[in-house]
This record gives structure tokens, C-alpha cells and sequence, in this order.
């Protein structure tokens, strides 16, 4: 009984570690796009900058606030001013109730003892203040600019994480189906040494070879079987980068072609869409908004606030009917602070004017890349045919030094070379397609071919 269940047990939980199996490059992309992690941190960071826009919006709409004050005191200054905001104050206050008022004497001299010692009093004050920036000369706008231009760029960081992604997530599919077909070649070239090896010692047997024969046979077939542990070890790397990039397990791939088609591009594109281009044009934007905000330092501002109050020794007692209200406009300009705003605004016209040859030398740069890659692609083209006409002729040369071996008229080191040489050949050609998906992959992302990934849900993330 106890068997069974653990046998229930086992069969149950497999799923739950299995990995994805047999899947496919674009269902890989869509899962990048959702679950990688690098993305979600790149996401927040987006939704961060389109708060922090709307936080410098807000500055436009001004300030209200709301505050409640309660007090007690026996301080003369503190009651007295109590007694005023309260609208309470009389002239007993002053001390009038101790004042000689025939006239016999002098009032002046009599400190009034009500007035300089007055008993404890409770205050209690309610306010209400509103702050409006009327004109700031242009500052407040350019802020809420510029920082509307800050979230622009997040999403151009993520878009530009999002092409490196993708970039390694093809890499890695076509690294995986390039190491499967070099492991079936080993395959294959294992096949034949150990069909040599059988040849070698029946020949000894029969008298026609020797035992060093048999060891240089045995010794290829060694280091054959060390190369296929090595590929299936590089092909579990490749899995595992995979598994770490779409942040789940995956057990196999459906495999792609070995070569990767070239994209089409033109000048007109890469500059329209290339992601550093872009980001180039939009720093030139916040470069000049920050010219306009060092300008409008020169300019008067303007405010405006109001206040609406009432007070008295009980909370919101008599609320009405001993209310106030304040009023009121403020100009304000610097006329002179030592050339400060000056240096500050020639400052920023020269970095306007940095940023605007930054854009050219961006637009250059990108375009001289992008031409080195597609060369350095027709190049590799030319080598990976190059490499495939050898592979056959070494094959075959392979196959014709095995048949002369049988007949004596080679030796066996002489069949192994050959088939050295066929080694030799497939691991070139496996490199140069390589590398050639690698610069294909590269020039992909210079004219950002992903499309743009959804704003990540922050609030649904934080539930």
C-alpha cells in the first residue's frame, strides 16, 4: 500500500519539475517579453518616471493644505494674540478695569497685571492655505517637459534591454540547434571509427595490421568521445541560459535553421529606428528644454495664495461667525546674483550644443556598424560555403583512404589524418556559422525589430 502511494506520489509531481519540451523560438520571445526578470526591474523603473512626470504636472495646479493647530499658554504675547485671532480682545484686556479713571493719578506708569499676567488659555486654530504659481516664466512647463522626456527615454532603455534579450534568447536557440547537428556529425564520425576500429582488428587478426594500429584507432575514438561530452555539455550550458532567461526550466527546443536570414536595411530605417539614434534625438530635446529653464531664471514669477481661517479656545466652536481671511500676490526677480544664472544658461547652451553633435556622431557610428556587420556577414557567407565544399571533399577522401587501408596500400595513421581533417573542417564550419548568426542577430538589433512590450501592471504586481 505504502508502495503505491509513493509510486502516486512520483507520477503526480513530474509535471510539477518537467520543463517546457519542444518549444518553439517565437513562443520562447513571448515568454522573454512576459517573465524575464531583467525586463520586470526595467518595467518598474518606466513606471517610476511616469510617476515622477506626474509629480512635476502637479506643480502647475499649486498647494493646498490643511492644518490644525492646539495650543495652551500663559505667555502675555502668546494670549493676547490668542484673544485677537479669536476676535475675543476687549479693552479689559489692556487693563482699563485697573486704571485710576478720575484722573487724580497717572495711568501711565500702571503695568496692568491682566495684560502682563494673564491666566492660561486654550487656542485652537483651523486653516485652510492655497499656493498657486501664477507665472514662473516658462520654468514649471519645461520641468514637466523634461521629465515627460525622462519616461520617453525609460522606454527607450527598455526597449533597447528587450532587443539585447531577444539577441541572446536567438543566440541561444541557434547555438542549441548548432551544437545538435555538430553532436550528430560526431555522431556519425563515431559511427566510422568504430567501424575502423572493427577493420583494424579483424586485419590484425588476419595478420595485416598492427597493435599500434589498433591504438591510434582506439586513441581517436577517445578523443571523439571527449569532443561529443564536450558539445552535450555546451548544449546543457546553452539550456540553462535559456531556462535563465525566460525564467522557467526548458527540456528542448524545436530546432532552427543553421543560418539566419539577413534583415533588409537602409539608411532611412536604421535612422528612424535604431534605439541609441532615438535616444540621441530625444537628449537634444531635453538638452534645449534645459536651456528654457536656465533662460527663464532671468524672467520674474508670479504667485498667488489665500487663506481661510478660524479660531477660538474650543475646536471649530463659533466657526463662522470668527472666521478670516488673507489674500494676496507676490512678484519676485533676481536682479543680480553675481552672473550665476549667466554661467548657468551659456553652460547649457554648450551642452545643447554637445548633444546636438552627439546626434551626428551617433547617426554616423551606427551607420558605419551597421555596414562592418552585413560585411562581415557576406564575408562569413562566403567562408561557410567555402567550408561546406571541404566537408564533402574531406568525407569523401575520408571514405577513399578507409578502402585503400584495406587493401594495404595506406597506412592507418594516413586514414586518420583524413578523417582529422574532416573534424577540422566541421568545426570551422561550426564556428563561422556561428559567428555569422551572431552579427545577423547584432545587425537585427541595430534597427529594433522587437515590437514594444506592454507597460508592466505595477499595482497588480504589488497585490
Amino acid at each position: 500500500m505504502f508502495i503505491r502511494k509513493l509510486f502516486l506520489i512520483s507520477i503526480i509531481s513530474i509535471p510539477i519539475f518537467a520543463g517546457i519540451k519542444n518549444l518553439t523560438l517565437n513562443h520562447a520571445i513571448h515568454i522573454l517579453k512576459k517573465d524575464n526578470l531583467e525586463l520586470k526591474v526595467a518595467r518598474f523603473k518606466e513606471n517610476m518616471k511616469s510617476y515622477e512626470a506626474k509629480a512635476a504636472r502637479g506643480h502647475n495646479y499649486g498647494k493646498l493644505d490643511l492644518s490644525v493647530t492646539g495650543m495652551r499658554s500663559n505667555d502675555a504675547g502668546n494670549v493676547f494674540g490668542f484673544k485677537l485671532q479669536s476676535r475675543e480682545a476687549t479693552f479689559g484686556d489692556f487693563g482699563f478695569s485697573e486704571f485710576d479713571m478720575s484722573g487724580k493719578t497717572n495711568p501711565l506708569p500702571v503695568a496692568p497685571k491682566s495684560l502682563n499676567y494673564p491666566d492660561p488659555k486654550n487656542h485652537y486654530q483651523t486653516k485652510l492655505k492655497y499656493v498657486l504659481p501664477i507665472y514662473t516664466g516658462g520654468k514649471l512647463s519645461e520641468y514637466g517637459h523634461i521629465t515627460d522626456a525622462l519616461y520617453r527615454m525609460s522606454k527607450y532603455d527598455t526597449r533597447k534591454l528587450l532587443n539585447e534579450k531577444v539577441f541572446q534568447v536567438k543566440k541561444a536557440f541557434y547555438d542549441i540547434s548548432l551544437v545538435e547537428h555538430y553532436i550528430s556529425n560526431l555522431s556519425k564520425i563515431m559511427r566510422n571509427i568504430r567501424q575502423l576500429n572493427n577493420i583494424v582488428k579483424s586485419m590484425r587478426r588476419e595478420g595485416y595490421a598492427k597493435n599500434v594500429d589498433v591504438l591510434e584507432v582506439e586513441a581517436r575514438k577517445a578523443e571523439a568521445m571527449s569532443m561529443y561530452n564536450q558539445a552535450k555539455l555546451n548544449r546543457d550550458l546553452a539550456y540553462q541560459f535559456l531556462s535563465f532567461l525566460l525564467n522557467k526550466n526548458v527540456s528542448s527546443i524545436r530546432r532552427v535553421s543553421d543560418r539566419v536570414p539577413m534583415p533588409h536595411i537602409t539608411k532611412a530605417s536604421l535612422e528612424a529606428r535604431n534605439i541609441d539614434i532615438q535616444k540621441a534625438l530625444l537628449g537634444k530635446k531635453i538638452a534645449k528644454m534645459a536651456v528654457n529653464v536656465e533662460r527663464s531664471n532671468f524672467l520674474p514669477t508670479v504667485g498667488a495664495f489665500a487663506e481661510y481661517s478660524s479660531a477660538n479656545d474650543v475646536l471649530f466652536k463659533d466657526f463662522r461667525d470668527k472666521d478670516a481671511y488673507t489674500v494676496g500676490v507676490q512678484v519676485k526677480m533676481n536682479l543680480f546674483n553675481g552672473g550665476i544664472d549667466l554661467a548657468n544658461l551659456e553652460k547649457a547652451k554648450v551642452r545643447y550644443l554637445m548633444v546636438a553633435n552627439q546626434v551626428l556622431l551617433a547617426k554616423k557610428g551606427i551607420a558605419l556598424k551597421a555596414k562592418k556587420l552585413k560585411t562581415e556577414i557576406l564575408s562569413t557567407n562566403g567562408d561557410i560555403r567555402s567550408y561546406a565544399k571541404q566537408l564533402r571533399f574531406a568525407k569523401r577522401v575520408y571514405r577513399n583512404y578507409k578502402a585503400r587501408y584495406k587493401e594495404g596500400m595506406v597506412s592507418i595513421s594516413d586514414v586518420l589524418i583524413k578523417q582529422s581533417k574532416e573534424l577540422e573542417v566541421l568545426l570551422k564550419s561550426l564556428t563561422a556559422k556561428n559567428k555569422r548568426n551572431t552579427k545577423v542577430f547584432e545587425l537585427e538589433a541595430l534597427i529594433n525589430q522587437e515590437k514594444t512590450i506592454k507597460v508592466y501592471n505595477v499595482k497588480k504586481a504589488l497585490k
